[in-house]
């Protein structure tokens, strides 16, 4: 079994306890590696072969797609006992990534090698939580559509503040003005006056790079 502190064999359990059957998550434990994220770390690129699965222990991880023009698009967050459906897709596939993960905040990751995702495949649990991995990255991908299609542009700057306050557990957002218009595919004059009368109607409060949701 590969050496692994007992605080993080810990976090694996406790990330997995009731979604993996117990000898799957020895299996896990012991063929897998941690890699620490630190903010703003790319752990995913566009054009990158898969070589390992990321499994979320903790943080934030922050998956973003690019259009033609190299425009970015915010798609959602992984969050403890989240995986990426579509780092399945290219590890399964060995495809090139079509997506990048960045790091939200300081993040743990228990990266698994992808020979295994065939192999674990005999175990129900697994399978189920592959399923479920895909339905609920699925469903999020839908809600982004209908945001864009459907939600005008100060519906989506909120929703996308809700989003980020429920990922990250945290009322303050450290982002900027630019940040946010990149991450939504605006500009940042319209993010900015978009936060301004967010903050008359008194549902935020406005900080020099940070935001604050009442």
């Amino acid at each position: 079994m590969a050496l692994v502190s007992k605080s993080i064999e810990e976090k694996v359990v406790n990330n997995f306890k009731g979604i993996l059957e117990p000898k799957l998550i020895e299996e896990v434990i012991e063929h897998g590696r941690l890699h620490h994220a630190r903010e703003g770390n790319i752990m995913i690129d566009y054009g990158q072969y898969m070589k390992e699965l990321p499994l979320v222990l903790n943080g934030t991880i922050k998956i973003l797609r690019k259009d033609q023009e190299g425009n970015e698009l915010f798609l959602y967050y992984l969050n403890g006992g989240d995986s990426c459906a579509m780092s399945m897709t290219c590890c399964v596939g060995d495809k090139k990534s079509e997506i990048r993960a960045v790091a939200e905040d300081d993040s743990e990751i228990w990266m698994l090698p992808i020979r295994y995702m065939d192999e674990w495949m005999k175990y129900k649990t697994w399978q189920a939580f592959v399923f479920n991995s895909y339905n609920a990255r699925f469903e999020e991908l839908l809600n982004t559509i209908d945001s864009i299609a459907f939600l005008r542009m100060d519906e989506r700057l909120w929703k996308y503040l809700l989003d980020k306050k429920q990922a990250s557990a945290s009322y303050i957002i450290t982002k900027t003005h630019q940040d946010i218009a990149r991450e939504l595919n605006t500009s940042r004059v319209v993010i900015s006056r978009l936060l301004k009368q967010l903050e008359r109607d008194e549902k935020i409060e406005l900080y020099r790079n940070r935001i604050e949701v009442l």
